[in-house]
């Protein structure tokens, strides 16, 4: 599992125990219980269930997208401290604001130009993923102007990613500072992987400045330290350029790309994340973002908080 720490605004990352997660009545989405009917791609990777038609292969049962760092996520890929998670939402920014413009002219004339740009390379069940087509879930207006998610082409965008990786802020979470060939091997194991994952760049106002992986957290790894129901869907987040840092950003379109999630999967209930607990801007940025604190879980490189956001809350939190 990738990051998942969205460092952006400050506050306090909750606490467990009494009060920290109010205990919803039975029947509701809220309701942290475990899905016994396991969906039919995770039924095919078990053998148990025909595979979904296009994806080429499984990467594995640790989805696709992060390392086993900051957010716990051990897919081999080692992004999952600190994309949803760390540097994330507020404190990623690799090479400021330039960083962020930096190559923006390519991808937004890409985006308006011919069809969804950089979808995931292996052909999945609906637009080449197992997420219902993040390619032409389009833009979406937010309070701090207009979002949409693009995903990732590496030829194209591995230079802006890779400063982004580089970035100290980043790189204390996310853990993949160091040449291209890093940042490429992390983001080809997800676009030429199942599916499962899809690496993004956030452009607001058709300028990229955030990297965003947005995955099946029931075909993750991170499904095996929480009661998953079929078709969670997980979110990592850094924000790439300074001058995007500390404007309360993160929690504007955490909340933003949660609810897009929500509107583009009929079939998923909840959005989760898993932000390092020591991430405490990270954490308060899901909190403000309209997630509850769930859980404290103990994943492979870190102890996080498990935030997430229900469609049945959505309009109370």
């Amino acid at each position: 599992m990738p990051p998942t720490d969205a460092s952006t605004d400050a506050g306090t990352a909750p606490e467990t125990g009494p009060g920290a997660d109010p205990c919803p009545g039975p029947g509701t989405d809220s309701e942290d219980t475990l899905e016994l009917r396991l969906p039919e791609e995770l039924m095919a990777l078990l053998g148990g269930a025909p595979e979904p038609a296009g994806p080429g292969g499984p990467e594995g049962p640790t989805g696709s997208a992060g390392p086993t760092g900051p957010s716990g996520r051990t897919d081999s890929s080692g992004s999952t401290g600190a994309a949803g998670g760390s540097a994330a939402t507020g404190s990623a920014g690799a090479t400021g604001a330039g960083a962020g413009v930096a190559g923006a002219t390519g991808v937004a004339a890409a985006v308006g130009s011919a069809g969804p740009v950089g979808s995931v390379g292996s052909a999945g069940p609906v637009g080449g993923d197992l997420l219902d087509g993040v390619a032409e879930w389009g833009p979406t207006e937010t309070p701090v102007g207009a979002f949409q998610l693009v995903p990732v082409r590496v030829e194209r965008d591995l230079p802006l990613v890779t400063r982004w990786m580089n970035d100290p802020a980043v790189a204390a979470f996310w853990e993949l500072a160091g040449a291209e060939s890093v940042t490429e091997e992390h983001l080809r194991r997800q676009t030429d992987g199942d599916g499962r994952s899809v690496p993004c760049l956030g452009l607001l106002e058709g300028t990229p400045m955030s990297y965003w992986e947005i995955y099946r957290a029931d075909l993750d790894q991170l499904a095996r330290h929480y009661p998953a129901r079929p078709h969670d869907t997980g979110v990592h987040l850094l924000i790439g350029g300074v001058a995007h840092r500390g404007h309360g950003l993160g929690s504007a379109l955490l909340r933003a790309v949660a609810d897009l999630v929500l509107d583009r999967r009929p079939a998923c209930a909840r959005v989760v994340a898993e932000p390092d607990l020591r991430n405490i801007p990270s954490v308060s940025a899901f909190l403000s973002g309209g997630f509850r604190f769930s859980a404290e879980v103990e994943l492979p490189g870190k102890r996080a908080a498990l935030m997430v956001r229900d469609r049945a809350l959505r309009d109370l939190l």
